[in-house]
């Protein structure tokens, strides 16, 4: 079965996304990283927050603009929101519960991973037990504001582990610890 993987690149203070969902930091701190190639192999299907998925894209006025890893993987997406539109998208199945587009985005990954887009979508998914993995890339850069990786207001305790097949070069990476 396909495991659920949420990746994000994070400033070193905790932030995914600036404020307002601001993702312009983001664009000088994507070099090429063959390690983060690999894993985008290994992903099958997406499952994206609404927010994330019309939002702010750091690769805005480039040719890379709207694609997923900026052009580097194409595939089935599934966006959890509670506003399914009239429109079909190319590649993009709009589902209003978690557990459908948890079930939808795992069928569609073939066995690979479903990669996790958006901080809320994660934290709907590790409180409901579908998470399987984390893996976060640091930034050098301070925001001071945004969007926080995780965020959980009155605090919870998340037990991870790293994860010890990662990939060389992926150094936070980890499994969550069922209880």
């Amino acid at each position: 079965m396909a495991k659920l993987l949420y990746s994000a690149t994070m400033s070193l203070d905790g932030f995914i996304a600036g404020p307002g969902g601001d993702m312009s930091w983001l664009a000088e701190h994507l070099t090429p990283m063959p390690a983060m190639d690999d894993l985008v192999a290994r992903v099958g299907a997406l499952l994206v927050g609404n927010r994330t998925f019309r939002g702010d894209d750091p690769h805005r006025g480039t040719p890379k603009e709207g694609q997923a890893f900026g052009g580097g993987w194409s595939g089935p997406q599934v966006v959890l929101t509670h506003h399914v539109p009239d429109t079909p998208w190319p590649d993009v199945t709009f589902v209003p519960g978690l557990p459908a587009a948890v079930e939808l985005a795992r069928k569609a990954a073939g066995g690979k991973y479903v990669n996790v887009l958006g901080a809320d979508v994660a934290r709907q998914c590790l409180e409901a037990g579908e998470l399987d993995e984390v893996l976060v890339i640091v930034a050098p850069v301070l925001l001071g504001d945004g969007v926080r990786l995780f965020d959980h207001p009155g605090g919870t305790n998340v037990r991870l582990e790293r994860y010890a097949d990662a990939l060389p070069g992926l150094d936070h990476w980890y499994r969550v610890v069922r209880r």
